[in-house]
């Protein structure tokens, strides 16, 4: 006689294959993208622990002179310490002027109608598209005929121009995501619009204020040609500071300019990973009305 199979003991014929046919592709891609945005951090770091005489070795190898006098000469060094504070106070100035601008705009645009409303928006999308290095002989002009090249103010006009379309639609956006009943209602308690927008409006859309201050900062604190071309050494932020102090045409002195780079960019990316749920939430609103 033949045994009858249980269901229990029937095995799916193709139940083993469909197991080892997982997708491996997105795996694989995703490995040789990390190894590409890795590998060279993992090699910043290797060479800003080696010694001069070692970095241009050749064949490159792991066995070599490590010594932590580049991170000694960074963090003594005043000049380099100048370029920080500076970077520090025009992306900060250029994170409050997005941020103070874009909501006021942004409440504008979302609450009021008034005549060329539309156009003004397609204007400010359209300022997105134009690459920003094409403005730099622009504002250059303009801000050596009013006598501000030179100066801290020139670099945060410069960077506000570039972060305010995006600080502008993110804020609209938000404002748009809220009732109009909470508007309503502050209006009939007898608030006026500034207490309106900074008692009721403004603490309902904190994450995308979050999200704008951090892609400001962040913006600033890395641009290169505005900062090389629109004010001198003595103002000039992290970036055009590392390029002239650590390069030139008789010295390249990349041990210490790999250790600079790592030790300005822990405060940034400390902040980031912190505020990492509010940037990607903040970004989501802002896109998406």
């Amino acid at each position: 006689m033949t045994a009858i199979k249980t269901p229990s003991t029937v095995t799916p014929r193709h139940g083993r294959s469909r197991l080892q046919a997982r997708p491996t592709a997105p795996y694989l891609t995703l490995i040789v993208v990390g190894l590409f945005a890795l590998v060279p951090v993992v090699w910043m770091v290797i060479t800003s622990m080696t010694s001069d005489t070692a970095i241009f070795q050749f064949p490159p190898t792991l066995a070599r002179d490590y010594t932590l006098d580049n991170f000694l000469f960074v963090l003594t060094d005043a000049t380099l310490l100048g370029f920080v504070a500076n970077g520090i106070l025009v992306s900060g100035l250029t994170c409050l002027c997005s941020l103070v601008v874009g909501s006021f705009a942004g409440y504008a645009f979302s609450k009021f109608r008034f005549r060329g409303r539309a156009t003004m928006m397609f204007l400010i999308l359209t300022a997105q598209m134009v690459p920003q290095v094409l403005l730099l002989i622009t504002l250059y002009t303009l801000f050596d005929a009013v006598g501000m090249i030179d100066t801290y103010l020139a670099l945060v006009l410069s960077y506000t121009t570039f972060t305010l379309p995006l600080s502008v639609m993110m804020m609209k956006n938000s404002f748009d995501a809220l009732p109009d009943a909470l508007l309503e209602a502050a209006r009939l308690d007898g608030a006026d619009e500034l207490r309106t927008m900074f008692s009721v409006m403004l603490p309902a859309v904190r994450t995308p204020m979050i999200a704008i201050c951090l892609f400001s900062f962040i913006r600033a604190w890395n641009d290169l040609p505005f900062a090389l071309t629109l004010v001198s050494t003595e103002r000039q932020t992290l970036p055009a500071g590392l390029a002239l102090a650590f390069t030139g045409e008789f010295q390249n002195a990349y041990g210490e300019m790999m250790a600079a780079s790592i030790l300005t960019s822990l405060p940034v990316v400390v902040i980031f990973f912190a505020l990492q749920k509010h940037f990607v939430s903040g970004a989501m609103t802002g896109a998406v009305k």
